[in-house]
C-alpha cells in the first residue's frame, strides 16, 4: 500500500497507490493501531492529538483546552448525548464528559482500544459518562437521530470517502446538532509541484496509515456535501510561529528534560534500542521495531511540515445538521 514510500519521492502520490490504501483502509487502519497504541500511550498520553498552545501553558492544559473548546462549540452539558468518532483510547471523551458533564459514546475500528479505553472509564468511575464501541465510522452502527452533538479529533484524515462519513454522523444527529472536528490537512503554502513538500506530506501519510491528506477546502466541500450548513472552519495553528504561542509540533522536538528527554533524538534512539530487546526477546510483538522507527522518521516529517507552514493537523471545522 505504501510501496516505494521515503524511497522515491512521489511513489504513494500515484491515483493507483491511493486508491488501493483506499480500498483497503479498514484492515490497514485497525493493524496499524493495534501496533502503534501502546507507543502513542507511552509518548503523547490518552489523548491522541495536538494542540495550538500558548507560553506559559503546558504541553497537557493546551490538549485540555482544545477539548474543551469542542464541548464549548457543541453546546454540551449534562443529559446530552454526544459521538466521538475514531476515539481512541478514549483521553478526549473523558476529559470532554468530565468538563461538561455529558454523557460520550465512542467509536474506534480497533478492538484493543476499545479494551483500553473503556478499561480507564471504568477506573476513573466513568463508565456511566464514557462508553467505547468497536465499530467503523464509515458505517456507524447507531440509529438516525440519536446523538445531541458529535466531534472527532484527527481521526476522520483515515477516512477513504468524508462524504460518506459525515453523511453517516449526518444521519445519526438529532435535528439541530452541530459536528465539529480538528482534522489534518494541507495548507495553501503546499505546493505540489515541489519535491520537498511533496516528500514531507508522503511521509506523514505513510507514518499514520492515511490514504492521502488533502487541501482544507476538501473538508467544507465534504461538509456541504453531506448535508450540514452553518458551516464555520479555521485553522487553530494559524499563530503556530507567533512570539506568543509555542508551536504545535515543539513537542516533537524534544527537550533534554525528564518529562521531554524521550522525544529528543538521543530519547528516541533509547527507546527503540530497548523496542529492539524487547522484540528480539519476544516480549514486544513481531514488527515492532520497524513500527518504531517508522514513527521517529514520521515524528521529524511532522516538524518539517509545521516549520514550513505547510500542513496542519489542528484545522477546526463545525457544522450544523438541518
Amino acid at each position: 500500500m505504501f510501496s516505494g514510500a521515503r524511497k522515491e519521492t512521489g511513489a504513494i502520490t500515484t491515483t493507483e497507490s491511493i486508491d488501493e490504501r483506499k480500498e483497503r483502509y479498514a484492515a490497514m487502519v485497525d493493524h496499524f493501531y493495534n501496533i502503534v497504541t501502546d507507543f502513542y500511550e507511552y509518548g503523547w498520553g490518552q489523548s491522541f492529538h495536538f494542540a495550538p498552545r500558548w507560553k506559559n501553558e503546558t504541553f497537557m492544559e493546551s490538549i485540555k483546552r482544545a477539548e474543551y473548546h469542542i464541548a464549548s462549540r457543541l453546546g454540551l452539558k449534562k443529559g446530552m448525548h454526544c459521538l466521538d468518532l475514531g476515539c481512541g483510547v478514549g483521553g478526549p471523551m473523558r476529559n470532554i464528559a468530565m468538563f461538561s458533564g455529558a454523557k460520550i459514546t465512542g467509536i474506534t475500528i480497533n478492538q484493543y482500544q476499545v479494551n483500553i479505553g473503556n478499561k480507564y472509564n471504568q477506573n476513573m468511575g466513568l463508565s456511566h459518562l464514557c462508553q467505547s464501541t468497536q465499530g467503523d465510522f464509515q458505517n456507524l452502527p447507531f440509529p438516525d437521530n440519536t446523538f445531541d452533538g458529535a466531534y472527532e479529533i484527527e481521526a476522520t484524515c483515515h477516512s477513504p470517502d468524508r462524504v460518506k462519513c459525515f453523511t453517516g454522523v449526518n444521519r445519526v444527529l438529532k435535528s439541530g446538532a452541530k459536528f465539529c472536528g480538528y482534522e489534518w490537512v494541507m495548507l495553501d503554502r503546499y505546493d505540489p509541484n515541489n519535491k520537498e513538500h511533496v516528500r514531507i506530506k508522503e511521509g506523514i501519510e505513510v507514518g499514520n496509515a492515511l490514504p492521502t491528506l488533502v487541501h482544507y477546502s476538501e473538508i467544507i466541500r465534504n461538509m456541504e456535501a453531506a448535508g450540514f450548513t452553518d458551516i464555520q472552519y479555521y485553522d487553530a495553528n494559524e499563530g503556530v510561529h507567533s512570539p506568543s504561542q509555542i508551536p504545535w509540533y515543539d513537542t516533537l522536538t524534544g527537550k533534554m528534560s525528564l518529562s521531554g528527554f524521550r522525544m529528543t533524538h538521543l530519547g528516541r534512539l533509547c527507546t527503540h534500542s530497548m523496542v529492539w530487546t524487547l522484540e528480539t526477546l519476544r516480549i514486544a510483538p513481531a514488527g515492532s521495531t520497524k513500527i518504531s522507527a517508522l514513527l521517529n522518521a514520521t515524528a521529524i516529517d511532522l516538524v518539517d511540515g509545521g516549520r514550513a507552514a505547510i500542513f496542519t493537523p489542528s484545522f477546526f471545522f463545525i457544522g450544523t445538521k438541518k
